[in-house]
């Protein structure tokens, strides 16, 4: 549910962005900063809460951070200008990135070995339920309500993050060493370069760049670019919400291959076929191929991130999971600040759609082949 509600605003965004440059009349570059800066705040959360998940566990960390981003989205829709809307969503960034490593991590250290990567990607694909969710208040409130009351209905999470409260136990893995071994951030952030665990973080931190810039950057523009090619506001949402439903077999059929064929597999395929679909389409002239290749956009880029968050956690010992989880997390976040920045500039340069997809399939590949290369398989592996 958590991880729904942090899809449902992360997509309700970008329907957002559409309807307030019509209302705001906002420049291509004021629309990135709009999906820039909730990933800034995405990259300082992912970081700051990472930490505190090794610190005082992953249960707290994952109430906080979804009180954060609700309370901070509900209050989004009472802006009435650019300057106090950004201030709001740095807010609802730093619980959004909080939030996914921390819960991620949390049920990594529930789920025995032979059903982790699965269940972590069955996880993942409530993201899916949560894009769903999104279009379809985009597509009924917007147009007719406004913006406003989507952002509103977005505030719900805070009353299910008070039920957690009461009842969401704490990773039993975190409990039995709390009390053993004294926490210091500063050897946790240095482990991460260790001999021991150099490699998996380098891989880690690559692949959650390219991931995070490549999808930040077309997602979030989705909308906007269908405009672009010429469709109106209310029919890109249209093919938008088609497009999303693809993201629920991308899920369930990476769910499957993870336990099947491995981590390396499903990622180094999904990424690939990511890449593929968006150089496809960028390129797509006729309704047909933008149509098949957004579904696939869609299918496998939401595979692949599955496989990406079953795979984070599993790299790292107890001690310090929240803190190469959410270091990695904040690193993908930084691109995530750049890739939308990126469209919004080369847009208002008047460069072609072709050549911004094309950017973002080069990003994809050199994610697949650094998992390729240099990626440890950890299927059904023991988390020490």
């Amino acid at each position: 549910m958590g991880w729904m509600f942090d899809a449902m605003d992360v997509g309700m965004l970008s329907f957002i962005i559409a309807a307030l440059q019509k209302e705001w009349n906002l420049t291509p570059g004021q629309m990135g900063w709009i999906g820039s800066i909730n990933s800034i705040g995405m990259a300082v959360g992912a970081f700051v809460f990472g930490l505190l998940a090794d610190k005082i566990g992953r249960k707290h960390v994952f109430i906080i951070t979804l009180l954060l981003f609700s309370l901070g989205s509900g209050a989004s829709a009472l802006a009435t200008g650019l300057t106090v809307f950004l201030i709001l969503r740095f807010l609802v960034g730093m619980g959004l990135g909080g939030e996914l490593p921390v819960a991620s991590t949390l049920v990594s250290e529930i789920v025995p070995a032979e059903k982790r990567g699965r269940t972590v990607v069955l996880l993942e694909s409530f993201w899916a339920g949560g894009w769903l969710i999104a279009a379809v208040i985009s597509y009924f409130i917007i147009p007719r309500y406004g913006w406003e009351i989507a952002l509103l209905i977005s505030a719900a999470p805070a009353l299910y993050a008070l039920y957690l409260r009461v009842g969401l136990p704490d990773s039993p893995k975190f409990s039995a060493i709390k009390d053993k071994e004294k926490v210091s951030v500063v050897k946790n952030l240095a482990s991460l370069w260790s001999k021991e665990y150099g490699r998996q973080t380098a891989t880690l931190w690559i692949v959650w760049f390219c991931v995070v810039f490549s999808y930040y950057g077309m997602f979030l523009w989705l909308p906007s670019v269908m405009v672009m090619k010429g469709f109106s506001l209310i029919k890109s949402f249209e093919y938008v919400l088609i497009m999303t439903l693809a993201q629920l077999p991308g899920y369930f059929t990476a769910a499957w291959f993870i336990e099947k064929f491995g981590r390396k597999f499903v990622l180094v395929v999904y990424l690939i076929g990511t890449a593929v679909s968006a150089y496809f389409f960028g390129t797509a002239e006729s309704t047909a191929l933008l149509m098949t290749s957004g579904i696939l956009l869609s299918f496998f880029n939401l595979g692949a991130w599955g496989g990406l968050y079953a795979y984070t956690p599993e790299q790292y010992p107890t001690l310090i999971r929240g803190t190469g989880s959410g270091m990695a997390a904040a690193v993908g976040r930084v691109g995530g600040v750049l890739g939308p920045l990126l469209v919004g500039y080369l847009v208002a340069q008047k460069t072609d759609v072709s050549t911004i997809f094309t950017i973002f399939c080069i990003a994809v590949l050199i994610g697949a082949f650094t998992v390729f290369i240099l990626g440890k398989e950890t299927k059904r592996q023991e988390l020490a």
